[in-house]
């Protein structure tokens, strides 16, 4: 019986929806132009909705790297604009910065935000609250303890509207215990569990990042209560439904893919990954050999799109939506990602990866191709790096995680 894999266990393909239909790669490779916003750069005057159809596409925009979200916007904006992401951000709250898939920090449309606290942050929530509860307990704190001290945060935060964590630490001591992390080792040390409180009301659903410190690079949010920045009662999702609404969003803006993929983008168990699929109904395609599950009505082909060129930051969503990633990136692997599986800054063509970039001290974009290409597209490359180092100006980046081919770079004066 045909099937199709989560990890070492199969799913089984219900009779009316196997098919033999095989989508190769360069049908995959036309789809993520085209669906990405890569091929054809968002077309929306308005800033704002060119950022939302932006996400829309990707499901997510990756946000571990605050500059990647400002970098990924523009990387498929024809004319980018810092100000509209901010608006969209911390204006219009059309997008929200949240915690979400695999522990990961992503900003989605504020109509998502349900959809992925109850898919994958709630569990993502509860895992956090025992580690945190452990730890407390050895400093002979209870979990009765920290659900005061978080009550009292939010009643603060509501009262202020806006607050710093230094501010929110201000007016709730309790903030400021300590707690020893890894004794007796050389990384080990004490500190607040400030932040851990924070991340963990914000993973709850209880409060969210607001406005940073500084300027669009910064880390350094201001909290606000959920219900304060996104007033009005959410709609209610419950985690089936959730998590067949985001496997539905995936692969509309990813499929074809290996179950494989959804689940480790996701962050799901295999059961949870098999009762989403099992709602859904999608229908196994052959992936050059690979089997690969489709959207039912999501078979037809995608025209080929113009030849096209981009330069995407490090963890772009784009190459970080899929766990198996040969056939777009091919052997280049080890110069693009790090020890820990985050891609750097990369150069693509026409739904590969050919290369990588990174921005000089002198503020000029240094590419290095890994593959050739051709005068033309090189020449095409070459006119978006300078495109990207006129829209930065003075802004210098560094992205959080370093990957080889971007150190090297970012040292050298290649271009």
């Amino acid at each position: 019986m045909p099937c199709y894999g989560t990890g070492h266990r199969k799913l089984s393909v219900p009779a009316d929806k196997k098919t033999t239909m095989r989508i190769d790669v360069r049908q995959r490779r036309a789809r993520l132009g085209v669906r990405h916003l890569l091929a054809a750069k968002a077309q929306a005057v308005e800033p704002v909705a060119a950022v939302e159809s932006i996400a829309d596409g990707l499901v997510a925009l990756h946000a571990t790297d605050p500059a990647t979200v400002h970098l990924s916007v523009a990387a498929r904006s024809r004319v980018p604009d810092v100000t509209g992401v901010e608006r969209a951000l911390y204006e219009d709250r059309v997008l929200v910065r949240m915690l979400g898939m695999r522990r990961t920090m992503f900003v989605v449309r504020s109509g998502l935000v349900p959809v992925v606290q109850e898919a994958c942050t709630r569990d993502v929530a509860a895992r956090e609250r025992r580690g945190l509860v452990q730890a407390l307990a050895e400093a002979g704190r209870t979990a009765a303890w920290l659900s005061d001290v978080e009550d009292a945060v939010v009643a603060a935060l509501a009262t202020r509207g806006a607050a710093t964590a230094a501010e929110l630490a201000a007016d709730e001591p309790r903030l400021r215990t300590e707690l020893v992390y890894a004794p007796g080792k050389s990384y080990g040390g004490t500190a607040y569990i400030t932040s851990r409180v924070l991340g963990l009301l914000a993973a709850d659903g209880r409060i969210v990042r607001g406005r940073p410190r500084g300027s669009w690079l910064s880390g350094q949010y201001s909290w606000s209560t959920l219900d304060t920045w996104l007033p009005g009662r959410p709609e209610v999702w419950s985690a089936e439904s959730a998590r067949v609404e985001l496997a539905r969003r995936w692969l509309r803006a990813f499929g074809p893919a290996p179950v494989a993929d959804l689940r480790w983008w996701a962050g799901w168990t295999v059961g949870q990954t098999k009762k989403a699929l099992a709602e859904l109904g999608p229908v196994e395609v052959d992936l050059d050999g690979v089997d690969g599950i489709a959207l039912a009505d999501d078979l037809a082909p995608v025209a080929e799109p113009a030849p096209w060129v981009a330069l995407l930051p490090g963890l772009d969503p784009t190459p970080m939506g899929w766990q198996s990633r040969d056939w777009f990136l091919g052997g280049h692997a080890r110069a693009l990602f790090d020890r820990s599986g985050n891609i750097g800054p990369t150069v693509w063509c026409d739904g590969r990866t050919v290369g990588g970039w990174a921005q000089h001290p002198s503020g000029e974009i240094a590419v290095r191709l890994l593959e050739d290409v051709g005068a033309d597209t090189t020449a095409t490359i070459a006119a978006e790096a300078e495109r990207l180092r006129l829209w930065l100006g003075d802004v210098r980046i560094t992205p959080r995680f370093r990957t080889p081919l971007e150190r090297e770079l970012s040292s050298s004066s290649d271009r």
